[in-house]
């Protein structure tokens, strides 16, 4: 009993070490466009080049393209590691419900993954629930990222920020946006784990069949550079297509964090949007957003599924000896 106990701890730290090395370094690399978008959706002129020229007049312009990389690197590290720890504790639970998994057949043909294998409504549920209780618990950091990208406000420190949002809206300040967030992020993940694990099944079919490939300790019938290559694309293309779909909900949650007094919820902000902007303001940043998506989606699922096969191999090896 203590064993099992052990190795379910283990494995949850692996998860959440991997999703914070995973979600910080692409938070870090990819603040460029997280800061564009910020400014494009905030300004409703929908031109990114008057954006970065906008960004490029400050005295030191390579600094503020990364303006908002500490509580960004935060909320995106803590966030994945809450989500991948929370998503995989979902799926371990699921794998014991019949309706939740794959066939036989399906569950064990070539794969670039480690990672249970349910079924599309499993997998739908488990990414939309675990995104919505990690939004939730970063919430704060959310709303004090975008206001320190935005330039309608000069906090010069997080904890600067945070005073000034308690002060003048309390509490309540830490989660303007929520709704529109969750509306936004929870189909977003599902969808996002949905289109993901299809990807990855369609081009490991494309693969070389495992029957004429010898097993390896990286991957079920597959090389390691291989796995890689295929969590990245199909992490690329998953992101992209759920961050098309799910736009409007960002460029509404951007303004109702930005200027809660006058957007003052969902409903009011998108009306209030599409009939002083038209429709095209509510897909503001769309290419910078896709790009972002797309890169940081395939960057993060592509170090967390390596890391994750890379420790479990270790930790089962290591239990071996044992």
């Amino acid at each position: 009993m203590s064993q099992k106990t052990g190795a379910s701890k283990s494995s949850s730290t692996f998860h959440f070490v991997a999703g914070l090395g995973s979600g910080t370094l692409g938070a870090v690399l990819l603040q460029p466009f997280d800061l564009l978008k910020t400014r494009v959706q905030q300004s409703g002129s929908h031109s990114i080049r008057a954006a970065v020229r906008d960004i490029a007049k400050s005295p030191n312009a390579l600094t503020a393209f990364w303006r908002g990389t500490v509580p960004s690197a935060l909320r995106t590290g803590l966030g994945s590691a809450i989500y991948f720890t929370t998503l995989n504790v979902i799926r371990q639970r699921a794998t014991a419900l019949p309706f939740a998994t794959l066939p036989a057949v399906d569950a064990h043909h070539s794969s670039s993954s480690s990672l249970p294998k349910l079924s599309n409504t499993a997998n739908l549920i488990a990414g939309a629930f675990a995104r919505a209780f990690a939004g939730f618990i970063l919430m704060p950091l959310t709303v004090i990222k975008v206001r320190y990208e935005s330039n309608l406000y000069s906090y010069n420190s997080i904890a600067g920020a945070a005073k000034d949002i308690y002060k003048t809206e309390r509490i309540s300040g830490f989660f303007a946006g929520y709704g529109a967030t969750a509306i936004r992020d929870a189909p977003y993940a599902g969808l996002y784990v949905l289109f993901y694990e299809q990807f990855k099944k369609r081009l490991s079919s494309w693969h070389i069949p495992s029957s004429s490939i010898p097993h390896t300790q990286s991957g079920q019938g597959m090389g390691s550079s291989m796995s890689a290559t295929i969590n990245f694309t199909s992490g690329a293309l998953a992101g992209a297509t759920c961050s098309f779909i799910s736009n409007p909900f960002d460029a509404v949650k951007t303004r109702i964090q930005l200027q809660p007094r006058e957007y003052r919820n969902m409903v009011q902000a998108c009306r209030m949007m599409v009939t002083e902007e038209g429709i095209r303001s509510l897909y503001d940043g769309l290419a910078l957003r896709m790009t972002r998506k797309a890169m940081s989606s395939a960057l993060a699922w592509m170090v967390y599924e390596e890391l994750i096969r890379r420790a479990e191999t270790t930790w089962h090896r290591t239990k071996g000896h044992v």
